[in-house]
């Protein structure tokens, strides 16, 4: 069974410290803090760049020789209101003090051309409506290719209400082969409303070499090496999750499972 579900180590500090290494590929990295009011973290970027996400709460933070304020605003990340988050460039440092409990995530990938740091959002991300029927989440786009200020990074946010499907039709990008299709290399960090619940991944390959169907938790991490990677909410369950994707070309391009090439025809 491949190891594609993490789990977080407790519920406060760094509960995730997912590295390009330990995840077994070339590009993604993914860090989670709980922080308690009051209390602070400091990393520094080595060759990486990196995202800061205000996942929920507040925290006060400085960031390439800057001090960025307070960010954060909303309290629970199913306010759906736009993310307030901080771009950091590869060989600088950061900080954050938490003014109120907050989740803070660390998206990262390669960075070589030091950027200039930058706050995102809260103004300038609108929820978006994608799909149609029992397949329509809402999506946070936070860096995406069509911003020109990350080597590696693509992130975006999505909201799955109850009892529908997201990242569906099914879709792969585990092949460098611009334009047909992008190898971008993948985590979700989950989260379910109420907690308590549960949603369903599965990663599969077209030849069933990989064929991983996993239940996830409130604050699971899924990777996702290759394959496609559809998510479902159970009928009383809102999903949301994190998404983090980089690889050798900061571009999305997918192609659909042969089985869903149908919908994605009947859908565009």
């Amino acid at each position: 069974m491949a190891d594609l579900l993490r789990k977080p180590f407790g519920t406060h500090g760094k509960v995730h410290d997912i590295t390009a290494q330990s995840a077994g590929w070339r590009y993604v990295g993914f860090g989670l803090h709980r922080l308690r009011a009051g209390e602070s973290v400091a990393e520094a970027t080595g060759d990486r760049e990196v995202i800061l996400v205000m996942v929920e709460g507040k925290a006060a933070v400085t960031g390439a020789g800057q001090d960025w304020g307070v960010l954060g605003d909303r309290m629970n990340v199913f306010e759906k209101t736009s993310p307030h988050c901080l771009y950091l460039p590869n060989g600088s440092e950061w900080s954050a003090t938490a003014t109120t409990d907050c989740t803070i995530a660390v998206c990262t990938a390669p960075g070589k051309s030091g950027h200039v740091a930058r706050r995102i959002g809260g103004d300038g991300i609108t929820l978006t409506e994608r799909g149609r029927g029992t397949n329509t989440p809402y999506i946070n786009n936070i860096a995406m290719e069509n911003e020109d200020y990350c080597d590696s990074l693509l992130v975006t946010e999505v909201f799955t209400p109850a009892g529908q499907w997201s990242s569906y039709p099914s879709h792969r990008h585990d092949e460098d082969d611009f334009p047909r299709i992008t190898y971008l290399e993948e985590t979700y960090y989950h989260r379910l409303n109420p907690a308590s619940g549960f949603g369903i991944q599965r990663v599969y390959t077209d030849d069933g070499g990989l064929d991983e169907t996993m239940a996830v938790s409130d604050g699971d991490v899924v990777l996702v090496p290759r394959g496609h990677h559809p998510c479902g909410a159970p009928y009383g369950f809102e999903m949301y999750y994190l998404n983090v994707m980089a690889g050798p070309l900061r571009k999305w391009r997918f192609v659909a499972a042969p089985e869903v090439e149908w919908i994605m025809e009947r859908d565009v």
